[in-house]
């Protein structure tokens, strides 16, 4: 008996099996492409929504429980009423204010002289060092002095000389005037020795001068110093020979005590400045280094001169300095500060509480009851450094905002800086639960929805 044979799959069934299989793990790879690209877009949602948006029936908001944005805590509660800006505050005070005019100048010396030798001659001595300073009168330098010294012994020979014939014309004119009285001798005699007599006192006149001038000659040949002050580089070594005629000279003094230092004044300023130097007032004069941060001599105003540049229109002017220290030297430039004038009792405030607008100055002025702010448009005057003048529209005792002002308007509420509002830390609580409780409802509400759109994909 034969065994039961199994029935057989015939062989072309084996290719019609694959390509289905095939179809089915495409569908399901794009059916999972299509699950996570879904899972992105929602995460994409609940993170990046706005926190204000109304909760609906499941949604994050209603899982949480937390009120949404227009309920009280929530951002439309900011919105209908800003909050106090925290601002900083200076009282207005009176004070005096200094008028002052800033100005560039150059140190320029009160004199300077080029010394050079009155007479002509080889230089034996040189009695200074380069830099020294000297004293008005000092000898810089000797010149071989025995040429002057026989042209003035020449000239001392030749007046006593010419002193002697004098002396001799003067007893013969007394004798012939004797005989003239005794009618000895005819007058025409005693009328020529006196013409005599007076021609040798003439030469000897002329021989006092002579001699005179050979003996200024022999004082020229130590040279001295003109002025009192440095003397620069010298030029000229011993052993040359020098003259009146030579251009450098044998060397140069500069006066360092007093100093001046020339600047130039705005013809703007002139009637101010011009009003102060008729009235023979002192203007106090400060010369700064070139950072403006040290000061190096005090003074005052010396000299205005007589026009005006009409290329700069300008005017140049002196201010002079003691200059003790030697902290100005010729041809350095230096900032000057020249004080013109003080307004006494102004009304000043910070630099930084005055602002500028549309309608001109303005400051906020602070209602301290209140905690609001004013806008107020005053009138500015002079300034320094840190304080400028309110001419009008401010009092003293008055309160102005030096800090902050940028995000105010008129009547805007302010907090100064010691204050602490009631209920801040009440506040700072419910704040942190608020937040807490969003976060939880938010990551939970996130958590199911992502569970929902696995369960969905794996189906």
């Amino acid at each position: 008996m034969d065994a039961p044979t199994t029935p057989r799959t015939p062989l072309t069934h084996g290719p019609v099996r694959t390509p289905r299989k095939r179809r089915a793990r495409i569908v399901g790879s794009l059916i999972a492409v299509l699950a996570m690209i879904g899972l992105a877009a929602l995460a994409w949602y609940l993170t990046h929504r706005p926190a204000a948006a109304p909760g609906g029936p499941g949604g994050p908001g209603a899982a949480a429980g937390r009120p949404t944005a227009g309920g009280p805590g929530g951002g439309g509660g900011r919105g209908r009423g800003a909050p106090a800006t925290t601002v900083g505050v200076a009282t207005a005070e009176q004070a005096d204010i200094p008028v002052t005019l800033e100005a560039l100048g150059t140190v320029v010396p009160a004199a300077t002289a080029t010394v050079r030798p009155q007479v002509s001659g080889v230089i034996q001595k040189i009695h200074f060092s380069e830099g020294q300073m000297v004293k008005e009168g000092q000898v810089l330098a000797s010149i071989d002095s025995r040429p002057f010294e026989m042209a003035l012994m020449q000239a001392r020979g030749q007046r006593q000389r010419d002193e002697a014939q004098l002396e001799s014309a003067r007893v013969t004119l007394a004798r012939y005037r004797t005989l003239l009285e005794q009618d000895s001798i005819a007058r025409q005699e005693v009328d020529t020795q006196a013409a005599l007599v007076k021609q040798l006192e003439g030469t000897v006149m002329t021989d006092r001068a002579s001699e005179g001038t050979a003996r200024l000659n022999l004082g020229y040949a130590s040279v001295k110093a003109p002025i009192s002050g440095r003397v620069g580089l010298r030029t000229v070594d011993i052993g040359n020979l020098v003259g009146s005629g030579d251009a450098n000279g044998i060397a140069v003094i500069t006066q360092l005590s007093p100093i001046d230092v020339e600047f130039t004044v705005p013809q703007d300023q002139l009637p101010a400045l011009q009003s102060r130097i008729a009235a023979r007032a002192t203007l106090p004069a400060t010369a700064l280094d070139r950072t403006r941060t040290r000061e190096l001599a005090s003074g005052a105003f010396s000299a205005l001169d007589n026009q005006v540049d009409v290329q700069t229109g300008t005017v140049r002017a002196k201010a002079r300095f003691a200059n003790a220290d030697g902290k100005l030297f010729p041809s350095q430039f230096v900032n000057l500060r020249l004080q013109v004038n003080t307004i006494e009792d102004a009304v000043v405030v910070p630099v930084t509480a005055l602002r500028h607008g549309a309608n001109g100055d303005f400051v906020y002025v602070l209602n301290a009851k209140e905690k609001t702010v004013s806008l107020r448009n005053v009138t500015r005057g002079e300034a320094t450094v840190d304080k400028v003048q309110v001419r009008t529209g401010l009092k003293a005792g008055e309160q102005v905002i030096t800090e902050g002002a940028d995000r105010l308007r008129d009547g805007a509420k302010v907090t100064l800086p010691g204050d602490r509002p009631a209920g801040a830390r009440a506040g700072h609580g419910r704040g942190e639960g608020r937040g807490e409780g969003r976060g939880e409802g938010r990551g939970e509400s996130r958590g199911e929805g992502q569970g929902r759109q696995r369960q969905g994909a794996q189906q």
